[in-house]
């Protein structure tokens, strides 16, 4: 009675369980092939409307001599020497970067070391451990506690200028125009 009721029960009872397992199985394997999906939309966000976010990365291994430019947001974590030219583009120099250039770029956030000129069209930021040593050029400027500074900062309002010129020239040709009809 024993004998029968062991390979009955282990029997019946293993190969369900089995193929409740495998039925399982399969289930969250595509389950998580679902979630891998969505991380390979993040891989193709590049090509979407999300392609202006991609950050190209220097790791902190690496060395450049010479002269970057892109037309994507870069993080530096090694070391760079000569010319960072990415117009209207984020550069963020880490904790670990070692930069002596000149920069030029939309927006310059420094964690790490940069010994040269900043030129930001729209800020510029030095954190708590950043250090700058040369001159910056900007619309913003952010320098938190902590943060080290040698230079000189040119704020640059050339959007306000060309708006208040723009302005200026309208009231030049308005006044020009008011004068012209009281003349006549």
């Amino acid at each position: 009675m024993w004998g029968n009721k062991k390979p009955d029960a282990p029997q019946a009872g293993q190969p369900e369980v089995k193929k409740l397992q495998t039925n399982q199985s399969p289930k969250p394997a595509p389950a998580a092939w679902e979630d891998k999906p969505a991380m390979s939309t993040d891989a193709m966000r590049p090509l979407g409307a999300t392609a202006d976010r991609a950050t190209a990365r220097l790791g902190a291994s690496l060395h450049v001599k010479g002269e970057i430019s892109g037309n994507e947001d870069l993080l530096i974590d090694g070391s760079v020497e000569g010319l960072i030219q990415l117009d209207e583009r984020k550069l963020t120099v880490g904790p670990s970067a070692k930069v002596t250039a000149d920069i030029i770029a939309r927006e310059v956030v420094v964690y790490g070391n940069v010994k040269g000129n900043l030129r930001a069209k729209d800020k510029i930021e030095i954190k708590k451990d950043g250090s700058v040593n040369g001159d910056l050029t900007t619309s913003r400027i952010m320098i938190e506690d902590g943060a080290y500074f040698k230079g000189s900062i040119e704020i640059d309002k050339s959007p306000e200028k060309e708006s208040s010129a723009n302005a200026f020239a309208r009231t030049s040709s308005a006044s020009s125009g008011a004068a012209a009809t009281k003349t006549i």
